[in-house]
């Protein structure tokens, strides 16, 4: 399926850790727009009994796998963040599986239009399977600061977490639409609901095309 695929109109939605994006899904949620989360789906392709976890235990060894059988995401993100080799093979095992969920469910959701929630967008395939992009957008010393705040995380680890991910040029790079989320609430369901109508706008166009 193709970014010229018209069943659905989706909106990609991506921005660094900690910049805000479940927030800003919840708040397109609220104002009627599927949400399809990437994160959500990653979790999921990993519980106790799939094959994708098999295939992690036999990458990374018992040592990421806790004492009841599940995945144990601290270690594993400590081995990613500290390994790029070993973040590529994470990649290669969970992307294709989350791509054909991301696929799966956009086919099933009925709503004026799709919010897909990928915090790597930039380089991912999903990229050509969405019609527009949205980033969420905020200082870097904002994500750190709430990058600590949500995960007790030092602050070099959190600079290392950032360091890994998609520079915050190149997220905007892809951009048709910017939301800036170093400020209040108000002014984010303001910005929000401006999108919302824009897309709603778009989807019906794309539906008489």
């Amino acid at each position: 399926m193709s970014k010229r695929d018209t069943q659905h109109y989706r909106v990609g939605l991506t921005g660094g850790i900690a910049s805000g994006k479940s927030t800003v899904a919840d708040l397109f949620a609220e104002l009627g727009a599927a949400i399809i989360d990437t994160d959500i789906i990653a979790r999921d392709v990993v519980q106790p009994g799939q094959p994708a976890l098999d295939e992690i235990r036999k990458r990374f060894g018992d040592t990421v796998v806790d004492k009841d059988g599940a995945l144990d995401r601290v270690q594993m993100r400590h081995l990613i963040f500290a390994d790029e080799a070993s973040r590529k093979d994470l990649e290669a095992i969970l992307h294709p599986r989350i791509g054909n969920e991301v696929r799966r469910q956009s086919s099933n959701t009925d709503a004026p239009y799709q919010m897909i929630v990928v915090p790597l967008l930039v380089g991912s395939p999903l990229l050509r399977f969405v019609h527009r992009v949205l980033v969420v957008d905020c200082e870097e010393k904002t994500q750190i600061r709430r990058l600590l705040a949500r995960d007790s995380e030092t602050e070099a680890q959190a600079r290392r977490i950032l360091a890994t991910q998609a520079s915050r040029e190149e997220r905007l790079s892809i951009a048709d639409d910017v939301i800036r989320n170093d400020g209040s609430r108000r002014d984010l369901r303001l910005s929000v609901k401006a999108l919302d109508a824009d897309y709603r706008r778009r989807a019906a166009a794309q539906d008489r095309a």
